[in-house]
């Protein structure tokens, strides 16, 4: 059976576990012997929302939770609730919700994230991973975020703390692999300038003793699709970021499909000198669009 065939995608999981979590208020409503719209009454809602929350077409706050046992008499279910709502929080985090604090406290975030873990294993289809950014691509990254979610801009701040989190690549207790597309040398997200920095950053890291550096180049025949990235933290978490949420997979067998999908991309790139050479023929190609312009 092909990876394909086993992967359920990461909105596939959130929706399921908000159905769950729907089913089982509607399970204690149930219990009370009150319909949908006597539910609604009692909590002045409309009696729409009832029926959203039910089913999962709606995520309820902690107060909806709260006032949902409440007024059903199920108070004792109140902890187990919030947990399972917490945990598809955590699961499905909202970059509006994420980034409301300003880009920096994001980075801050991850920063945390990053010092607890020893091994991680990268692969990106579209951007450099931000560990191995310059500031100048961080910064252009940055400045898309700002644009799209329309959030604070603290671009500045937020730079130098990605800056600040690549000192782990530098930590011997720490391991990297990371696995990029030649597309990913070739995609203009910024000037060609900052690109022209940016794949020179990323030659000077294949040689650091901790860090391999895979690329997979163009004529490359993929046994799996390069269909997103995604980031396997040690064995048992994998974050995956989309246009609007980031995504962290904690399940053994996603882990574990990951970790497989991983393995096979890893195997279709190329490292040292191979890998530089093609680092190397992207840098002459920008540097010669450039003198041509």
């Amino acid at each position: 059976m092909s990876f394909l065939q086993n992967n359920k995608s990461s909105s596939t999981n959130v929706h399921e576990a908000r159905i769950a979590l729907g089913a089982r208020l509607r399970e204690l409503r149930q219990r009370s012997n009150m319909t949908g719209r006597q539910l609604a009454e009692s909590l002045h809602w409309q009696a729409s929302k009832v029926s959203r929350l039910e089913n999962g077409k709606q995520t309820p706050s902690d107060a909806d939770i709260t006032a949902w046992t409440r007024t059903t008499g199920s108070e004792q279910e109140k902890p187990d609730l919030l947990a399972t709502l917490h945990t598809l929080e955590v699961q499905h985090a909202e970059w509006q919700r994420q980034l409301r604090t300003g880009l920096k406290s994001h980075q801050s975030q991850v920063a945390e994230t990053n010092a607890k873990t020893r091994m991680f294993r990268v692969f990106e289809c579209t951007y450099v991973p931000g560990l191995l950014q310059t500031s100048e691509y961080a910064r252009s990254r940055f400045e898309q975020s700002v644009k799209i979610f329309k959030v604070q801009n603290d671009v500045h701040e937020a730079v130098k703390s990605r800056m600040q989190r690549q000192d782990i690549l530098y930590r011997p207790e720490k391991r990297f692999h990371f696995v990029l597309t030649e597309a990913v040398l070739r995609y203009r997200l910024c000037s060609p300038e900052v690109m022209l920095g940016q794949l020179d950053r990323l030659l000077a890291m294949t040689s650091l003793p901790n860090v391999k550096l895979g690329i997979i180049p163009f004529e490359t025949t993929y046994v799996v699709a390069p269909s997103h990235g995604f980031w396997l933290l040690d064995t048992d978490r994998v974050m995956v970021e989309t246009f609007s949420a980031e995504l962290n997979l904690a399940q053994p067998q996603e882990t574990k499909l990951y970790g497989e999908v991983f393995d096979v991309l890893a195997t279709a790139a190329s490292y040292h000198r191979e890998a530089r050479s093609i680092l190397n023929r992207a840098i002459e190609d920008l540097a010669q669009q450039l003198s041509n312009s």
